[in-house]
């Protein structure tokens, strides 16, 4: 869906396929019709924007085979679909049964991961609609917090200098601009935006920036808009929002909250969990841990990585953090400018709640229409197709 801010900019709203089980182009190809163009369809929109995550040997296939790149952007136009964003954060194995901190692999480091993310942005200059302006990749925040020796944080310095100049050839080849966005996760190396400014400040700005990640940034209790006016005052621009939301207990001493939190403590994904303590934010690496007695119970609100769908609430007593990403929403386009352009429901646990749904495509389109309503609700105005 497209959107026209009142500054003229146009916003894209689409959803993130990384909720689909897809690792080959077949299956990415099968999951647009069996579950996007649904969506589209319950919502009633002429053009529906997707958000694709392309596993490496998809990425590998595309950019070896120019006929089957060019069929992908047939199948998506001819289904009503279009990609501005592709999420290139998990490598591949995202829905194994356990993925975990592997997510995190390749960093940035390793040349894969770079190899793998500009590969990602020549498919997308490809993929990218005749009028859009830009594309956008997201990706993780460097790495891991640990093993980080001061040796790979310098290689990844240098594989983000040369992935800027890879990105100014793709355009300079194409005539399409690719904007590459570093999300910051809790316990990666850049979790905050404090941390963002420290290591992504004085990049190339029309190239790089941050996949601001609203759940993310709940999870680490970050004000939005002192976060989004640090990014702002250090020249490091929002490349694309994930707009999710994560999971709070207010008070993780009432038996039922925590019995509702134990039913979200499950074995695939990482679900690091913070509070705050004495103005400290203090937290563990999952949400099993949190619940065994790593996390102080007693200091206050408890937030949990897990992305809770938008647009409902979970098990009482627990709540999701969907003020906060309304917030974050009012702080990138509340105002005169328009401060952020593409925007994704990235929704990915949909597999993993308590009670998965039976109607996923319905889900899917609750949640977009939920974020349609907020960006009307700022003034901004759908565009027809």
């Amino acid at each position: 869906m497209r959107f026209r801010h009142r500054d003229g900019t146009l916003v894209h709203l689409g959803y993130c396929s990384n909720v689909h089980q897809a690792e080959d182009l077949k299956g990415v190809i099968a999951q647009l019709a069996r579950y996007t163009e649904p969506v589209r369809e319950r919502l009633g929109a002429d053009r529906l924007g997707v958000g694709l995550w392309l596993a490496r040997d998809v990425v590998s296939e595309l950019v070896s085979d120019v006929g089957e790149l060019l069929s992908l952007k047939a199948e998506l136009a001819g289904r009503g679909l279009e990609t501005v964003t592709l999420n290139a954060f998990p490598y591949a194995g995202f829905h194994r049964e356990v993925v975990k901190k592997d997510v995190y692999l390749p960093d940035w480091a390793d040349e894969d991961r770079l190899r793998y993310t500009l590969d990602c942005a020549r498919v997308l200059a490809a993929l990218l609609p005749d009028d859009a302006e830009r594309g956008s990749v997201s990706t993780l925040p460097l790495a891991w917090r640990e093993p980080w020796p001061a040796e790979r944080a310098r290689t990844a310095r240098r594989a983000l200098d040369r992935l800027a100049e890879g990105l100014a050839a793709i355009e300079r080849g194409t005539g399409r601009r690719i904007r590459v966005g570093f999300e910051p996760e809790p316990g990666c190396v850049v979790e905050t935006t404090t941390q963002a400014v420290r290591e992504l400040g004085g990049l190339d700005p029309e190239r790089l920036g941050v996949c601001l990640d609203a759940c993310h940034l709940a999870v680490q209790f970050e004000d939005p808009a002192a976060a989004l006016n640090r990014l702002a005052e250090a020249g490091v621009p929002v490349v694309k929002l994930q707009a999710s939301c994560a999971v709070e207990a207010a008070d993780p001493t009432d038996p039922a909250a925590r019995a509702a939190l134990h039913r979200l403590a499950e074995p695939r994904f990482l679900h690091q969990t913070r509070t705050t303590h004495r103005g400290d934010v203090l937290g563990t690496d999952d949400l099993g841990a949190a619940l065994d007695g790593g996390l102080p119970a007693a200091s206050g609100a408890w937030r949990t990585h897990f992305h809770a769908p938008l647009h409902s609430d979970p098990e009482p007593p627990l709540r999701t953090t969907a003020a906060h990403l309304t917030e974050v929403l009012a702080g990138l386009l509340g105002g005169p400018d328009a401060h952020c352009d593409h925007i994704e429901v990235e929704t990915y646990t949909w597999s993993v709640l308590p009670e998965p749904p039976t109607d996923l495509p319905g889900g899917i389109a609750a949640e977009l229409a939920w974020a349609r309503d907020r960006l009307t609700g700022l003034g901004l105005k759908e565009e027809p197709s």
